[in-house]
């Protein structure tokens, strides 16, 4: 038997044959891979017709049938509705509305699909494969393009009420500051990719008055996160700031999730997994500060341990 992994995002979309069990390296998991741009404008029809088109290719690529299937888990971005499987109109998906993604599947393939969050997928892709494996209190965040979470809950996944736990990045955290999830000061605005950036620009502004040198002024509209980590690791002092205020509200963000949830980890993926250095020692001393120290003791701070493979075992790990 096999699984098949659908991972549908405003960029791009991937799908995944993997193998019914988890091997002892999660990577192994996979089988083989096929992407392709997104291209939102095409509409949804055309986006879902090349997805189970794709699908067929990579199944009779490699010799399976339908019947082989034990399932087909699909991730995609909220908002959505996970019990009845139906997209509902993802701000970077635009004309997927109310679309019931899992009974088009299901009825193509023949085989029981299921339906979740970006996020939530990630998390359970950490929790059982990853660096939350044998823990039963574990929150995942995405720290990529936007914020979100997604909260393994004695050990099972929690949705919540209408499916919107976990959208830990509308939190705000400050009166004003970086616009991320629609409100200025928020957790996104400070630890998102987009978020990193605007609060870079906002900081150059701000050192104009000193005339500090910067590389980033020379970056302009070609200033990614990465970009300015990179800046910051070799000495710029702008650049210093802006991580050194990201980690200053991301250790804030950590500890009121520490007082409200008691988790045994916190794990934590993209920006933060390949710049720790940038964070570790501030985030650490913020957290020793605001958290509730006996709930702060039995919290480990993780990188993602999935890393670029978290994506394609998403999807796939909602079958297990």
């Amino acid at each position: 038997m096999y699984s098949l992994g659908i991972d549908i995002g405003g960029t791009k979309c991937s799908v995944t044959l993997g193998r019914d069990h988890v091997p002892e390296n999660p990577q192994e998991l996979i089988i083989a891979k096929k992407k392709f741009p997104t291209v939102v404008k095409r509409g949804h029809k055309a986006v879902i017709a090349e997805l189970l088109s794709t699908a067929d290719e990579l199944l009779a690529e490699n010799g399976v049938k339908n019947s082989e299937l034990m399932g087909i888990g699909i991730s995609c971005g909220g908002p959505l509705d996970s019990k009845n499987g139906v997209i509902m109109c993802p701000p970077n998906l635009p004309d997927w509305d109310n679309v019931h993604i899992t009974d088009i599947f299901s009825e193509h393939f023949g085989v029981r699909t299921v339906l979740e969050n970006d996020a939530n997928a990630c998390a359970v892709a950490e929790w059982k494969f990853g660096s939350g494996k044998g823990l039963d209190n574990v929150i995942f965040l995405t720290f990529g393009t936007g914020m979100g979470a997604g909260l393994i809950l004695n050990g099972r996944l929690y949705n919540g009420t209408c499916n919107l736990a976990g959208e830990v990045g509308h939190i705000r955290l400050a009166t004003d500051g970086p616009e991320g999830y629609g409100k200025r000061g928020s957790f996104e605005g400070f630890c998102s990719g987009g978020g990193i950036v605007e609060l870079a620009k906002i900081l150059i502004g701000s050192h104009k008055r000193n005339k500090p040198y910067t590389v980033l002024r020379e970056q302009g509209d070609d200033m990614t996160a990465k970009s300015i980590a990179l800046a910051a690791k070799a000495g710029d002092i702008v650049a210093q700031d802006v991580y050194c205020v990201s980690a200053m509200r991301l250790g804030q963000a950590l500890s009121i999730l520490i007082d409200i949830l008691n988790p045994e980890a916190i794990i934590i993926g993209s920006i933060y997994t390949r710049d720790r250095a940038l964070f570790d020692d501030i985030i650490k001393e913020v957290i020793a500060k605001e958290a509730l120290p006996a709930s702060a003791a039995v919290c480990k701070i993780l990188p993602g341990a999935l890393c670029e493979y978290v994506g394609d075992l998403a999807a796939i790990s909602l079958l297990f």
